[in-house]
Parts: structure tokens; sequence; C-alpha cells
């Protein structure tokens, strides 16, 4: 299916995360947190997602990795107020914890790999009209933007995930962006960010993507958006964890995968996220009038 496939090799791997029988029992008993059901999660089980993921990737990413996460969270949530907490609430909860980074780290990474498999189709999808003109009238192009993502994924040097997000604060304005390890997205849990790629900026230097990265050394620990910084909900991202792909592409694959990844957006998924913004807008609103009234 591909030109680069690693059998061999994507044997070995595959076992690193493989639940062992006690592990698949205290998942079944221990905790509420489970494995979203995808859309076609029984076709691609059977043929992986045509063109883009063999079902060994698939099996690997998804249901092994996706199950690794959910059995750590559920272990680290057990017999507490969080046991039956979703990671998106996790994540925002305990963003500015330090103590509970393990609980962050999983449920965000829960979440974002949740978010990857859910915004992906067996088949090329249209991308519907109403949707288009606001990308052509945001990024001049489909192309451009097509082209701007790709390039930002490529060039992002070590695994996080790319996101397309729209501007809570502009109508119409969207915006592209990384966020590195388990970062998450969301202007919440702004605490676990890390605005750029440590290894190669200084942290004395002004920083370039505000709203970009995950926990470290560097995030700050503050409870508004960083000056400069973005209100943003999130729409699109693909994942450039090693483990996405190099099962399926090799070593230098990556550009490969990324190519495949955008003929297998379905686009109506990622055209609900983006009307789902006006809601999330419109309960800021009722909130921030509601408080203006109290005052």
């Amino acid at each position: 299916m591909f030109s680069r496939l690693v059998r061999p090799q994507s044997a070995l791997r595959a076992s690193a995360f493989s639940p062992t029988s006690s592990a698949l029992s205290r998942f079944q008993t221990r905790g509420l947190h489970r494995i979203p059901q995808l859309q076609h999660d029984a076709y691609y089980k059977e043929n992986g997602i045509p063109e883009f993921m063999s079902p060994e990737a698939f099996d690997f990413s998804w249901k092994q990795y996706q199950s690794f996460l959910i059995e750590k969270l559920n272990l680290l949530t057990q017999d507490t107020v969080d046991t039956d907490a979703k990671p998106g609430e996790l994540l925002v909860k305990y963003s500015r914890r330090p103590e509970m980074a393990s609980v962050f780290n999983y449920a965000s990474m829960a979440h974002n790999n949740h978010f990857f498999f859910n915004c992906l189709s067996p088949t090329n999808t249209k991308m519907p009209e109403r949707f288009a003109k606001d990308i052509v009238d945001t990024c001049s192009s489909i192309e451009s933007l097509r082209l701007d993502f790709l390039a930002t994924a490529n060039a992002m040097f070590g695994p996080g995930f790319v996101w397309l997000a729209k501007n809570l604060e502009r109508e119409g304005m969207m915006h592209i962006f990384c966020t590195y390890n388990a970062g998450s997205p969301y202007p919440a849990a702004h605490s676990r960010r890390q605005p750029v790629d440590m290894a190669t900026h200084s942290p004395d230097a002004p920083l370039g993507n505000q709203f970009a990265g995950s926990m470290g050394a560097h995030a700050q620990n503050q409870k508004s958006l960083a000056p400069g910084a973005v209100d943003v909900q999130p729409i699109l991202c693909v994942n450039t964890w090693e483990h996405a792909w190099m099962m399926d592409y090799g070593i230098s694959g990556k550009e490969e995968y990324l190519e495949r990844w955008w003929d297998r957006i379905n686009w109506d998924v990622v055209f609900d996220n983006y009307n789902a913004v006006n809601s999330v807008r419109a309960t800021r609103s009722a909130t921030r009038n509601r408080s203006i009234g109290m005052l």
C-alpha cells in the first residue's frame, strides 16, 4: 500500500504498548474512562485507513496507544473525584497544578490523539462550500492553507500535534500552530504550553508562537492568557508523533505521511468543529455579560 512499509520492526513496536491480560482486566474494572468509539472503527480495524494507514498502524497508534493512555488515566484517578471526569476536563483542571503533571499529560494526550483520529475519513470528502469560502477569505486559497499546514508539520522537530484553530476574538480568523509532546491547544490550559521548541530557542528571547507547545521547565504558571496570546478553539489536527507514521512510512517518510493525511481529512467533522466555536463564543459572551451585570 505504501512506498515504505516496515513489517518486521512494526511487529516489535506493536508489542511495546500491548496491554497485558491483567492490564486489560484492570481497564475493565477500574475507573470509568473508556476508549471513544470512532465512526468507522470496525472498517479501520479490518482495512486500516485506505491509502493512509495500514491496519497494523491503526491498531498500534489508535487502539493500543489509546488503551495505554486510558489505562494510565484510570490508574491515576481511581477512587478520586476525577474517576468519571473526561480527559478534556482533566487537562484544564490540572494545567496549573505541577504536582498533577501525570494526570494532565495522559489526559491531554488521550484528548489530542482522539481529536486527530476523529477528523479522519476512509474516503475523500468534499469541503463544505461555506467553510471553503471562509478558508479562502482567511488564507487566500485552500491550497495555500494546505501548503502552510503541511510545511509547519513537516518542519516540526519532535513529537506533538499541529492544529488549525478558529479565533474566538476575531470572526473568520484562523491560525496554524504546534503543540509539543502532550501540550494542549486550549487557552484554559495555557500554563501547560511550551510556545517554542526549547531545544533551539533561548528562554530569554522573544517567543514566536504564543499559543503552542507543552508543559515543561519554561511553562508559565499564570491565570490569564500570556501577552500576545490568541484565544482560539481547535477544529483540526495532525499527529506528528513518530509512532503514528514511522511504521508505515519508515524513518524518512513523514512528508509522505502528511501528504496522504490531508487527503483523508473528514471535512464534514472539521466544519462541525468550526461551527461549534460559535457556541463557545456565545457562552463566553453570555458569561461576560452576566458578570458585567453583577458589578
